[in-house]
């Protein structure tokens, strides 16, 4: 979602960024730019004022005008004052009550049913408790099947509503299934509509009036960038809203809706959406991204998701392999499809410092699914000893290979050649420390 800002942001403070002097004049042309690219990326014109003048006032203090490095620390006021904006740290959820209520609301479209499933496999999985799910959108047909669905098939407990049934009794006879089967966070799917109107909030306050929520979780679209803040405003004027669920941030969504909605509206972001599997949420931390934003890295994240999909004894096993030069062409399958499961190479680059530029240069590396299931099929048609030792593919096994995978000699060609490059690579982050106590990001 902030490629185009943080491009923008770093060709805007890459001038002053690296000076050992600055002046008065380099910082109004560094800012009216930085205020430019903001504007750009829909953030509400007054919380950009309200930035510009932050920034403004601590560059021009004597403390960086004499500083040893007043470039560096420029880019310090800039990254802080973004974490300001974006609501200083990271907010909980709040489920200590012995049950917990959370109601999701949104207008229609913006993924509540999904982020409600999400929210549930996250409370279980991160938090240890045991979420339920509460369908009470009666008015789209499918949500009620839709959520059923999505929470059979991740294992979570959902009451069985029907669309023929009001909501408010809905949420009763849902309360008293919750404490029948142990569960301890009961998560309300509301219904939602195309526009506020006074019928959904009424409708909404009453639900409210009987769940007694300890969150209520306006479930917000990215792409509606400023709209985003006018909408959060509505819901929050009726309801009182607790935090923010942003979603579709792995989108082409400009930025303005994270940057905007918590100066405005005060309520804070709990957790991003960052694509459509289950398992695709993000707890907020404003630090985090305003790293991201400026290419200052996001390596606590990078290891987040790291540990979710990388088993700790293969990963030291592979660790080992690379330390002994042993590692094998079944083992760089394996790494390339755990890339996959984590974004990708590019994905995981622009988390680590200053690699985000480079990136750019990188497009294209990590593999396609396409390419991942030929490199699949070349590996499986290869001898055991041809796995471990690419080494004895002389042109006959090559042309043997390619037949039995359904491939051209010159792609079994491809394979081994970037099989010896990541090899190198690989070998090259481990002395470099990534792979200290046997463990790394592979």
């Amino acid at each position: 979602m902030f490629d185009n800002l943080s491009d923008k942001m770093l060709a805007s403070i890459k001038k002053i960024r690296g000076q050992n002097k600055i002046s008065e004049a380099n910082i109004e042309e560094t800012l009216r730019e930085i205020r430019l690219n903001l504007l750009e990326a829909d953030v509400n014109f007054k919380v950009v004022k309200s930035f510009i003048d932050r920034v403004k006032a601590k560059a021009l203090g004597a403390e960086v005008l004499t500083a040893l490095n007043p470039g560096q620390q420029f880019v310090k006021i800039v990254h802080e004052e973004l974490i300001s904006t974006l609501g200083g740290a990271a907010v909980e959820l709040n489920v200590r009550e012995k049950l917990s209520t959370l109601m999701l609301v949104g207008l229609q479209g913006a993924g509540k049913t999904t982020s409600a499933a999400k929210l549930a496999l996250y409370i279980r999985q991160k938090l240890g408790k045991k979420p339920g799910l509460v369908p009470a959108d009666v008015y789209r047909p499918a949500a009620i099947d839709q959520l059923m669905t999505l929470a059979k098939t991740n294992n979570i407990p959902v009451f069985e509503s029907r669309s023929d049934q009001k909501p408010e009794d809905i949420v009763i006879a849902a309360q008293k299934w919750a404490a029948d089967n142990m569960i301890e966070v009961l998560i309300i799917d509301t219904a939602g509509r195309l526009q506020i109107d006074d019928a959904l909030m009424a409708e909404l306050e009453r639900v409210k009036a009987i769940a007694k929520p300890q969150e209520i979780l306006l479930v917000a679209d990215a792409m509606l960038g400023q709209q985003a803040v006018n909408v959060a405003e509505g819901f929050h004027g009726r309801l009182g809203l607790s935090g923010l669920v942003l979603t579709k941030v792995d989108g082409d969504a400009r930025g303005g809706a994270a940057l905007s909605i918590r100066e405005v509206t005060g309520i804070p972001i709990k957790f991003l959406g960052v694509g459509e599997k289950v398992a695709a949420l993000e707890v907020f931390h404003p630090d985090r991204l305003a790293g991201r934003i400026l290419d200052m890295g996001d390596v606590l994240t990078l290891v987040e998701r790291a540990k979710d999909v990388i088993d700790e004894k293969s990963a030291k096993e592979s660790a080992r392999k690379m330390m002994k030069n042993e590692f094998s062409l079944e083992d760089f399958l394996q790494q390339i499809q755990t890339l996959k499961k984590l974004g990708g190479f590019e994905s995981m680059m622009k988390f680590l410092p200053g690699m985000g530029q480079l990136t750019k240069q990188l497009e294209g590396m990590s593999p396609p699914d396409d390419e991942i299931k030929k490199i699949e099929a070349i590996i499986r048609s290869m001898t055991f000893q041809e796995r471990r030792k690419p080494d004895v593919l002389n042109a006959s096994r090559r042309e043997r290979i390619a037949k039995g995978s359904g491939t051209q000699v010159q792609d079994v060609n491809k394979l081994v050649r970037q099989f010896e490059q990541a090899k190198k690579m690989m070998s090259g982050m481990m002395k470099m420390g990534l792979g200290k106590g046997g463990r790394g990001l592979f």
